[in-house]
């Protein structure tokens, strides 16, 4: 099965060019690939990652995958899907943007074999106005641009000329690739299809009409429900592990629903066939044991973070589940008990009793407290405490940063320790 054959399987291909011309083109050679991103952020989302997992497979199919980082085009902004216009941000933070996404590049596709990450502020920044307008705008008519999807979107609201010349700086940006790197496909979400085609348009007119250049477009990925894929409850599912830890990461997918799961392996993981139609039989016969989501969440995860980081997602999961939290790290409760509900206590001993009254507020009275303490109701770091004179020291675990209260069988607190 080629590459293309395999992201039709995987539902990965909304629109192609020319699908004839490109299938036989990566039959025939090791071709270059891009995919663009405008440092917008100083982290992608997993919104974002969909088009560099395409090319990740790309890569590993033996092409070679061409990253742009937008810092010439992110200076500008794009015209969003949005009904207004984009904030322009300071140079100095599109600057730190572009570094963050180039190490998290670096990390996706410095494993398995030659990748560029290129900045089209390099080419971009040097044209002058008149070469702009001479060299490039004289190829673009306004009113095939003014057709595109993303600008037709914006012309009732309105839409600056800054932003309505985006499309003539990313066919630049393709032109550029053309002769300089060797690139001869661009890929991207079905969003820049106008984007992509301008770029097409570009270099044949510029090239001559026989340039083997190509687009493909992957398809919006939707939930089950009909929303758009991409966020948890707290919002955007973050690369970044201090925007998203990695056990929050891991939680994202393994929580996903039995409709959704196996479309979600397709696209997010490099299972084969075989395997993902094994998990898909599990999903119809056994779908409490969750065998596809723990699969999906084990290799999203060691994707963007690492092996090192499933396992301590995996730990933490499994002492939440039993209760048994004394074994887990302090860096481990930091990711584990993020949006648990969370009080400030002194680092002074205090009867268990008064602690839980007066410093934390987890009980509402005395009264109630010895009640819980004495029918074994309370733990204290995974320790089940029914002494009522207990002391609670917060020195004595997680490097004296934490005091981890279970109440109940599933209602967690976590005291950080002022």
């Amino acid at each position: 099965m080629n590459i293309l054959d395999e992201l039709k399987w995987r539902g990965a291909i909304n629109q192609e060019t020319d699908h004839d011309g490109l299938n036989d083109l990566v039959n025939k050679k090791s071709v270059g690939i891009y995919v663009g991103i405008d440092p917008t952020g100083d982290s992608m989302h997993i919104g974002h990652l969909i088009p560099f997992m395409i090319l990740k497979r790309f890569q590993l199919a033996g092409h070679h995958p061409v990253i742009v980082i937008g810092g010439g085009t992110g200076a500008i902004g794009d015209p969003s899907g949005k009904k207004s216009e984009r904030v322009l941000q300071t140079m100095d933070q599109v600057k730190h943007n572009e570094a963050a996404l180039t190490s998290q590049m670096e990390n996706l596709f410095g494993q398995d074999g030659k990748f560029e990450i290129v900045n089209n502020y390099d080419w971009l920044s040097k044209l002058s106005l008149l070469d702009f307008l001479r060299d490039y705008g004289k190829l673009f008519n306004v009113n095939t641009m003014l057709n595109k999807e993303i600008v037709a979107s914006r012309l009732e609201v309105g839409i600056s000329f800054t932003e309505f010349t985006y499309q003539i700086l990313q066919s630049i940006d393709f032109l550029h690739l053309y002769r300089h790197n060797d690139v001869q496909v661009q890929l991207g979400g079905a969003d820049q299809w106008g984007n992509i085609t301008s770029g097409t348009d570009l270099i044949h007119k510029v090239e001559g009409a026989d340039a083997q250049v190509f687009g493909l477009t992957i398809p919006l990925l939707l939930k089950s429900d009909g929303t758009k894929f991409g966020k948890s409850e707290g919002g955007n599912v973050w690369l970044d592990p201090e925007k998203t830890t990695p056990y929050e990461f891991y939680q994202f997918w393994i929580n996903q629903d039995d409709r959704d799961v196996i479309r979600y392996l397709k696209y997010f993981t490099f299972l084969s066939q075989d395997e993902i139609a094994e998990l898909a039989k599990k999903v119809e016969t056994a779908p409490e044991k969750r065998e596809a989501q723990r699969k999906l969440a084990e290799e999203v995860t060691e994707f963007v973070h690492g092996k090192a980081a499933v396992e301590q997602a995996e730990h933490i999961s499994a002492a939440l589940f039993s209760g048994d939290v004394s074994k887990l790290t302090t860096a481990e409760i930091e990711q584990g008990f993020k949006n648990m509900p969370t009080v400030e206590v002194s680092a002074e001993p205090l009867n268990i009793v008064q602690w839980l009254v007066d410093s934390t507020k987890i009980e509402s009275s005395r009264r109630q407290a010895r009640e819980d303490i004495n029918n074994g109701a309370i733990r204290i770091n995974g320790e089940k405490i029914q002494d009522v004179d207990f002391m609670i020291d917060p020195s004595k675990k997680f490097d004296g940063k934490f005091v981890i209260v279970r109440r109940g069988k599933k209602k967690y607190f976590l005291a950080r320790v002022k």
